[in-house]
């Protein structure tokens, strides 16, 4: 008989509908019930396309005599970390203090009241080694010290509280801001810790972190980087190498587009094989600009082929994108994506042998028996066998298909909306400009439906709005004005309920929230941008375009978070420190006519394809169609040029 999940709207839950676990979803009713029974939460957190997770459910939450130890001595909750990242960030937080580190499946114990005070990620359902407590046994050692030990129970859920409502605080705050010398040496350092020879940062396993990336983008683009012979240098090898060996290894689906979550190993070969909206959205951006700065085909493919996959796999109703696709397929990880030699000599005939020379495929496999296709390092190889990709994704489409999670978030809509548009202004795709306007315009109504929707969304639609507004001129989408009209509605909104009017930062959840412990700051960038990160762009932006709206004044109180971090952290807060960059730069706005020649302007900048003549290959940028306007004006942050004559004229002062 299903549990209390299966009316649930999150397919994560969904999942779990069937487990002879008494699952609940989060709120108060199982605060009342844990009260009430006197017994410890036990609190869930995954998401639908969570490898792990699934391994987890199969070995311990469908088998009735854990699911027994589970329901007799806890009361047992099931949160979808997509739905309620608010509280994923709470319990992912309480763990990280206890274990060191985190991940999902995470399972966090807590007092009746919410409180976190123990807790891990995956465990085995029986002792496999390695020092890790089988489920089972957890399960009663933790019950037991709950009814032994409360008293000790509830002093570490007080230590933990505290410790997570002093790191609300910006860390390592001085009350100064990133100098232009601090960021050059930030990127420094991170390019310090850069896998010269299979790219990407530390060792295994390896995420793509675009963050990172596009901070040292936005570092390279300054003029200030492009007179350090030597940083100029590193970061060229840093991005070139990284974002090359992303595009050809395993990481990215080599045959359908689109990247997948990580790689387990140093060399990017074997992924997890999840593909996340967020993941791709960001990674859409960086490669575009990474594009517009160093003509290597290669970037452009993967940009156009990632929309391809997005528009052709992801696209659900109403201009937005599912959340993620599976990793496992039939309870397997990575079947669908999967080739031997045998599957190859079928489907492609005489050119097998080269592409499996091409692509790396064995016999061996590299992937228990088969093979994830990744690419030989050679310029021009891929193009050659653009064809017997294309059999084989048709191949492969008869494949049973991973499980897609259609439910749509909006700031991860968000987030693609913001990539799309700086990838359509970039490449002058007109198309990929109106995909970007439906998601954000998705993203807004599913923001405003959503009365508890956290600072996150709030940013990232605002951002989104701001980015298809900066060149819906060009693209002839919707009408600019009225796209920042509504950015700035929903920053207002969010300085009311989310700024702290105490200390620095804003809060990523309203105040009087009785189902959190503690009220908490979005400082560090994890798998997306923090919220506060993500604000200094959105506040860059608004200073510019509303300078009339108390933004400028926010932004500087904001920057003053960074000083620190910058200085101790910089890879934990890089998207702030990108805003931060792209600020110091000036946000460029360009005036003209109702009827002005925006594709001569687009082509001045970034031309046709070939190398560009001036300094800087992208930068964020606004076009405003105004009747007043004589000539074509170009603003720098908030000292505007006089106008000019043509496009080709105001290109030189951007």
């Amino acid at each position: 008989m299903p549990n209390l999940l299966a009316k649930e709207r999150s397919l994560y839950l969904r999942q779990h509908a069937d487990n002879p676990v008494e699952w609940r979803p989060w709120g108060a009713e199982a605060f009342a019930e844990a009260k009430a029974k006197d017994r410890p939460l036990l609190v869930s957190v995954g998401y639908s396309s969570c490898h792990w997770c699934h391994v987890m459910a199969r070995e311990s939450f469908e088998q009735p005599w854990i699911a027994d130890l589970m329901n007799r001595h806890f009361i047992c909750v099931k949160v979808d970390r997509e739905e309620l990242p608010e509280v994923d960030k709470l319990m992912m937080d309480a763990v990280q203090m206890v274990q060191g580190h985190g991940g999902w499946p995470l399972n966090c114990f807590c007092l009746p009241d919410g409180r976190p005070f123990f807790g891990g990620t995956y465990f085995p359902p029986e002792d496999r080694g390695g020092g890790v407590v089988p489920w089972p046994q957890l399960l009663m050692r933790v019950s037991d010290f709950y009814h032994r030990s409360k008293t000790e129970l509830e002093a570490n859920a007080d230590a933990i509280s505290r410790n997570l409502a002093h790191m609300t605080r910006a860390p390592d705050a001085d009350g100064t801001a990133p100098s232009p010398a601090l960021l050059l040496e930030a990127a420094r350092e991170i390019c310090s810790r850069h896998d010269d020879e299979h790219g990407g940062f530390g060792g295994a396993p390896k995420f793509p972190s675009p963050p990172t990336l596009g901070f040292l983008l936005a570092v390279r683009n300054t003029a200030a980087a492009g007179a350090d012979r030597a940083l100029t240098a590193r970061l060229d090898s840093a991005l070139t190498v990284t974002l090359g060996a992303m595009a050809r290894g395993g990481l990215y689906d080599q045959v359908g587009g689109g990247f997948h979550r990580y790689c387990v190993d140093r060399t990017w070969t074997v992924p997890h094989f999840e593909k996340m909206l967020y993941d791709n959205a960001q990674l859409l951006g960086v490669y575009a600009e990474a594009w517009a700065r160093y003509r290597d085909p290669l970037l452009a493919e993967v940009c156009e082929e990632t929309v391809g996959w997005l528009t052709r796999e992801m696209s659900v109703a109403d201009g937005l994108f599912a959340s993620s696709l599976d990793a496992d397929t039939d309870h397997h990880e990575g079947t669908t994506y999967v080739w031997t030699p045998a599957e190859l000599r079928a489907a492609l005939g005489d050119s097998a042998t080269a592409f499996a020379e091409a692509y790396g495929v064995t016999e061996r496999g590299n992937f228990e028996g088969a093979n994830v296709l990744r690419l030989t390092p050679r310029p021009g190889l891929r193009g050659r066998f653009r064809a017997e990709r294309q059999k084989l994704l048709a191949l492969r489409n008869s494949r049973t298909q991973p499980a897609r999670d259609d439910g749509p978030l909006a700031g991860w809509n968000a987030l693609l909306a913001t990539g799309l548009a700086k990838a359509a202004w970039i490449f002058g795709r007109k198309d990929w400009h109106a995909l970007a306007a439906g998601a954000a315009a998705g993203a807004l109504q599913a923001l405003d439906a959503r009365p508890s929707a956290p600072l996150t969304d709030h940013v990232w639609v605002a951002e989104a709005l701001l980015a298809t507004a900066s060149s819906s001129a060009w693209a002839g989408g919707p009408d600019p004005a009225a796209l920042r009209d509504h950015a700035v509605r929903v920053m207002r909104e969010a300085r009311g309920r989310f700024r702290d009017p105490h200390e620095k930062g804003w809060f990523l959840t309203d105040a009087g929230r009785e189902d959190l412990a503690v009220r908490q700051k979005d400082w560090f960038d994890n798998a997306t941008p923090a919220a506060n990160s993500s604000l200094i762009h959105v506040l860059s932006a608004l200073a510019a375009l509303d300078p009339d709206g108390g933004w400028t004044e926010e932004l500087a109180e904001h920057v003053g978070a960074y000083g620190g971090a910058c200085r101790n952290v910089p890879s934990g807060v890089a998207h702030a420190l990108e805003g931060i960059v792209r600020e110091a730069t000036g946000m460029v706005t360009v005036k003209a006519g109702p009827d002005a020649d925006w594709e001569a302007l687009r082509k001045s900048l970034l031309g046709d394809g070939s190398a560009r003549p001036h300094a800087l290959p992208w930068r964020p940028m606004h076009l405003v169609p105004s009747t007043a306007a004589k000539g074509w004006q170009v603003c720098v942050g908030r000292t505007c040029l006089p106008p000019e004559n043509s496009p080709e004229q105001a290109a030189v002062h951007v």
